[in-house]
């Protein structure tokens, strides 16, 4: 009997979908409490562990062949025992896209409307105009032109703004956009933009891909905004920019380090807002990923192509197998 592994926080109704959708199979809810030891016996596995796998028995056991993660980032499960196996891996890019795109916008509004300011006023009870900033008719930049990327240039283009953008396939690109660059066209990027979005998965081609150098080819005044993977970012070299100016500030949902250690200088700084990595949440989380999860397991069980399905060697939904 095939078995199929969970670990996103479903209710019965989401696993008797499930159920419906494989009834041959059996379903096993592991959470993050069991899912170590679940995954050695699990043939498919549906979620994003947080906690330690040991991902190489997992390969060894060699039972498992499907990973469907969760979460539009892979880095919890493309080790290199996973990539060098037959593991069939699919991503969860764009389910989510409507939140973080959401997000995206509110830490970026929150930073241009001065909101950390005037909540710190607001608690003292002071009542006095300062500066503000406009994201209207700015030039924003979009690093990692996926599902998360493309939905974050439709909300962006309600603001009037000149739309620029990097990816690894710059492919397909909206007439609302100016620009579509390969990931080589960051340096130019990062030197016209305003606002400089990341959404770009975390792979050995974009860890610390933000550094002194590249934070300094930004405008000086300019944002940063994070919405993908806080290891993108060298935040030593964040913290320089943000505390010299040269940043006039960063909206940050991820961290290099999750949780933020209480001793980073980043939750001092005052124009920092930074979120717990919530930017994917939404009321219909749950119910969405299930029905995507039902469609590729409907997909996997008739022998057809998978959405989102893996370059593992890439590390993420190349477009010729999205």
């Amino acid at each position: 009997m095939t078995r199929i592994v969970l670990c996103y926080p479903v209710e019965p109704r989401h696993v008797a979908q499930i159920a419906a959708a494989a009834p041959a199979a059996e379903i096993v809810d592991a959470g993050q409490e069991r899912v170590a030891q679940e995954l050695l016996s699990a043939d498919l596995f549906c979620g994003h562990a947080k906690v330690p796998v040991p991902w190489d028995e997992v390969v060894e056991q060699g039972r498992l062949r499907w990973i469907q993660s969760s979460a539009a980032g892979l880095d919890h499960c493309l080790v290199p025992s996973v990539v060098d196996s037959s593991i069939v891996v699919s991503s969860a890019s764009g389910v989510l896209a409507d939140q973080v795109a959401e997000h995206a916008i509110a830490l970026t509004t929150g930073l241009t409307r001065g909101l950390p300011v005037f909540f710190r006023a607001q608690e003292k009870r002071e009542f006095i105009r300062r500066p503000t900033r406009d994201l209207t008719r700015a030039t924003v930049g979009i690093v990692g032109f996926g599902g998360n990327g493309r939905r974050l240039a439709e909300v962006l283009r309600v603001f009037k703004t000149r739309i620029l953008a990097t990816d690894m396939f710059p492919i397909d690109k909206p007439d609302y956009v100016e620009q579509l660059w390969p990931a080589t066209g960051l340096d130019q990027l990062l030197s016209e933009v305003d606002f400089l979005f990341l959404a770009a998965p975390l792979t050995d081609l974009t860890r610390n891909m933000i550094d002194h150098r590249a934070l300094t080819l930004m405008r000086p005044g300019s944002f940063l905004i994070n919405v993908a993977r806080g290891p993108l970012v060298v935040e030593a070299d964040l913290v320089a920019a943000l505390a010299s100016g040269h940043l006039a500030g960063a909206g940050l949902d991820v961290t290099a380090e999750e949780p933020l250690p209480a001793d980073s200088p980043l939750w001092s700084q005052p124009n920092v807002i930074i979120t717990p990595h919530v930017g994917g949440q939404s009321a219909t989380r749950i119910d969405d990923m299930t029905n995507f999860f039902c469609e590729n397991l409907r997909r996997w069980q008739a022998g057809e192509r998978l959405l989102n399905l893996v370059d593992k060697r890439l590390g993420y939904p190349a477009p010729n197998v999205a």
